[in-house]
């Protein structure tokens, strides 16, 4: 989709639809008065008249547009001025993009970038409709007899009142275009079901957005696992047939090829069943987005392709299915990790962290700037932090507050949990170096501490995104593919 700026008379544009944000308190922002005097106010007068109430989210279509040269005009109620913040201004762009887009029309405009329009400034405000936008038209059918009907826009534009401040909104569509093609695909991965998407079609993919993104892309099979040493990621495989791989994606975009790069590790349990220690039957078709840290890696990957950042980056993918078979991991079992360390498997549903331990150690031939690992670890998280937040808890606090902040400006928001020594001894094991779980108290903590212990030789951090990487039988949600490319967007030297 293409995303010009316009810093004409909103009033002589040419297009099918032009999505008009109207607040609750009367005032219109300098672009819609402009529509709004141009059709003899027409806008006005449907909000006196009481034919649209304009709460936040609300849509109203008007089918004509007498004065304008636009087929039609999309109204978009943004509630009260004072109440317009991030979290409404993207609520406000997904109403109006999912009316828009059942729509037959090609060409559309969007007047919502004035500074009067809410927080932030026009990059940012850019950045969330090209975004936004991206995200209306993703649809997953692909399993389907019946395909919906194809998407037909293919331009979105962009109204800016201030000429000065086009380029910032050239910016912004830009990085909004970038993330937003991220996230779909981490959706399209994460829906997928478990026979198609598999360790293999993971690594597959990989492959493929490498060649497209000249990204070096190496996969390490289940042979060249074993002659490393990474015991932990096999172990989890060893009950299904599906072989378990490693996936590396590397990306060199700082002016010194030899730069210290950023991390990205991604769990990618492909399914799980929970293995030997097998979850229950209610919504175990769900455990299909096991794999949505591995996921989020790979849709961070495409943006970073995309916006090319210089930075170098490298994104590693721990994947392996976890069954319940013959020769499945027991609980009981002692394995040991490519660190050395020696864990006592208590429990076969806390695979998670078994197959990050070995590619957190693996991180460490990088010699990294820093480490985000990103899984679907915890139910604890859930329970504490529902589904609006992904949990965050690191070694080094300065990374948690630039993902923290990361977060907030991608509204892909994360919440720090506390990662003191005092959980340590909750993994303590009578027969090994630690178990693998450490009880129902304080579960996400626990899991991170496990992490930890694999992690000391760098800064790192660990989202736990079991809570917001999908949305039950609406699918993958992206997340937090916003939070780790502007994570990564804002380590490039500017």
């Amino acid at each position: 989709m293409e995303f010009p700026v316009l810093t004409a008379n909103p009033a002589r544009c040419e297009t099918d639809c032009i999505i008009v944000p109207v607040f609750k308190d009367g005032d219109l922002p300098p672009a819609s008065e402009r529509l709004d005097d141009a059709s003899e106010r027409l806008i006005t007068q449907l909000i006196e008249r009481g034919d649209f109430d304009p709460v936040t989210a609300s849509t109203q279509l008007v089918p004509f547009a007498p004065g304008l040269n636009t087929a039609r005009l999309l109204l978009v109620g943004c509630g009260e001025t004072g109440d317009f913040n991030e979290g409404a201004y993207r609520r406000v762009l997904d109403a109006a993009f999912g009316v828009l887009l059942s729509l037959p029309v090609e060409h559309a405009a969007i007047a919502m970038l004035d500074r009067e329009n809410g927080p932030q400034d026009v990059v940012w405000k850019a950045r969330m409709i090209a975004e936004a936008a991206l995200r209306a038209t993703y649809r997953f059918d692909r399993f389907k007899s019946k395909k919906r009907p194809p998407i037909t826009l293919t331009r979105l534009s962009l109204m800016v009142s201030d000429a000065n401040e086009a380029a910032g909104a050239e910016a912004g569509a830009r990085i909004g275009a970038g993330i937003g093609a991220g996230i779909n695909m981490a959706r399209e991965l994460g829906n997928l079901p478990g026979n198609v998407c598999t360790p293999r079609y993971l690594a597959e993919e990989a492959e493929k957005l490498g060649a497209e993104g000249d990204l070096k892309v190496t996969i390490h099979d289940e042979k060249a696992l074993a002659a490393m040493g990474a015991g932990a990621i096999l172990a989890v495989g060893q009950g299904s047939t599906e072989p378990s791989r490693l996936i590396v994606m590397e990306y060199k975009g700082a002016e010194d090829p030899e730069e210290a790069p950023h991390v990205l590790v991604g769990k990618g349990i492909t399914f799980d069943s929970g293995g030997i220690s097998i979850k229950g039957g209610a919504n175990m078709d769900e455990m299909k987005f096991d794999m949505g840290g591995a996921a989020s890696v790979m849709g961070t990957m495409k943006a970073i392709t995309a916006l090319k950042p210089k930075i170098n980056v490298v994104a590693i993918i721990a994947s392996a299915e976890n069954m319940p078979d013959a020769s499945a991991l027991k609980p009981g079992d002692i394995i040991t990790t490519l660190k050395g360390l020696t864990v006592e498997v208590l429990n076969t549903d806390a695979e998670g962290r078994l197959v990050l331990c070995d590619a957190l150690t693996y991180a460490e031939r990088y010699q990294p700037a820093s480490v985000v690992d990103i899984a679907t670890l915890t139910g604890a998280c859930i329970v504490a932090l529902g589904h609006q937040t992904s949990a965050l808890l690191a070694n080094d606090d300065a990374l948690a507050q630039q993902l923290l902040s990361a977060g907030n400006t991608a509204w892909d928001r994360a919440w720090q949990l506390p990662l003191w020594e005092d959980y340590q001894s909750q993994l303590d094991s009578e027969y090994a170096d630690m178990a693998n779980i450490g009880g129902r108290p304080a579960g996400t903590i626990t899991a991170a501490c496990f992490l930890s212990r694999f992690a000391k030789s760098y800064p790192w951090a660990h989202l736990d995104v079991a809570g917001t990487a999908w949305d039950g039988k609406k699918g993958g949600t992206g997340r937090p593919v916003g939070l780790l490319s502007e994570y990564l967007l804002s380590r490039a030297p500017h």
